[in-house]
């Protein structure tokens, strides 16, 4: 074999050993890692121009986040939201989160971005493991104002009134109660409706499981609006790679039936021809507890109460209970055994597998 010959063969084997290399290379997309740098983006003090960020490199992964802006064309838009109907959220990004493969870690964190200019929230994110959950029954937060704060009440909603003091990083998963950085004001809708059910799918299974869940909560405010428009919640479980816990929704700072000016928190009722009327009870008292985030039910006879979505058995005084929709929402009573067979789970919060063993 000439010499011509030889170096044709070698220059295509070169190349099909580089082409297999290629395929090989796993996604930047998400995968397992633990960077030792990791950028960090935070919204900058610009006030009406939250779409402008800043990088800066750490080395201490507690302190990872990454911002979500309403005009970055790479991520999130609020643009690209459908109007608000009657459904507490939307499905973003085809329910992939924005999570890069150098977000991803094993060890607990949390992070609270600093409030801006006016005052408002910024991004938090935690990865959240059982060595940060709360040991503790939560504490009062009425001290606390966030921006846009109203204490205006309707007949017709759980609680009375339209605003709660929402945790971006739910107490249940990270323990942290009335921090300022962490308590924006959410509709009594977004809080229960909206973003409770995601934050219960993440504790359940991270109590039931012990592994990981890499989360982040980003308010998204329009302008110098002090009202958030909603918040975009991601979420992706770490260990497993995202086969338990993996969403990217928005959920509306909304309520059906309810006009609200973000500019300030103002808000009125809409009748049938959406005109605005003037039918609202103005208060300047707070109420003595926090409205809390379940809505109220009657406990009927049974041994379970079972999930017919998720498909998980719950004990009837369950705190994940009150927030499973009533088409959704099953009485049984029976044996545990019978539900297992038929391919339901137990909650990871209230445990009725651990509950009929100490019976």
């Amino acid at each position: 074999m000439n010499m011509k010959l030889k170096t044709f063969f070698a220059f295509i084997i070169t190349v099909l050993a580089a082409m297999i290399q290629l395929s090989c290379t796993p996604s930047e997309n998400i995968s397992v890692s633990q960077p030792e740098t990791i950028v960090v983006q935070q919204f900058t003090d610009s006030g009406t121009n939250p779409s402008t960020v800043i990088q800066t490199e750490v080395t201490n992964s507690t302190t990872v986040t990454a911002a979500i802006t309403t005009e970055n064309p790479n991520a999130f838009k609020l643009s690209d939201i459908p109007a608000f109907t009657d459904s507490p959220y939307t499905v973003v990004n085809g329910n992939i989160p924005f999570f890069t493969s150098s977000d991803l870690t094993e060890t607990s964190y949390e992070y609270y971005s600093e409030l801006d200019s006016l005052g408002r929230c910024g991004v938090t994110m935690a990865c959240v493991g059982q060595d940060i959950m709360p040991t503790e029954k939560r504490g009062k937060i009425g001290a606390v104002k966030p921006t846009g704060w109203h204490l205006d009440k309707y007949d017709f909603i759980d609680g009375k009134y339209l605003y709660n003091r929402c945790h971006l990083l739910g107490y249940q998963l990270t323990g942290e109660n009335a921090n300022v950085c962490n308590l924006i004001t959410g509709t009594r809708y977004m809080n229960t409706q909206g973003m409770l059910p995601f934050e219960n799918s993440i504790a359940d299974f991270v109590h039931t499981t012990g592994q990981h869940v890499l989360y982040r909560v980003t308010p998204v405010f329009e302008g110098s609006e002090l009202l958030a428009r909603g918040v975009l919640m991601e979420a992706y479980s770490v260990e497993d790679e995202g086969k338990a816990i993996c969403f990217n929704v928005f959920c509306y700072n909304a309520y059906p039936g309810i006009g609200i000016d973000y500019s300030n928190g103002d808000n009125w009722l809409i009748d049938k021809n959406d005109q605005q009327t003037q039918d609202i009870t103005k208060t300047e008292t707070e109420p003595e507890t926090e409205p809390e985030t379940t809505a109220e039910y009657t406990v009927l006879a049974c041994d379970y109460v079972l999930n017919m979505n998720t498909h998980k058995i719950h004990c009837p005084d369950c705190p994940s209970v009150p927030t499973i929709l009533e088409k959704n929402r099953l009485y049984y009573s029976g044996s545990l055994d019978e539900l297992l067979e038929q391919g339901y789970s137990p909650c990871g919060r209230c445990r009725p597998d651990l509950a009929e063993e100490t019976t």
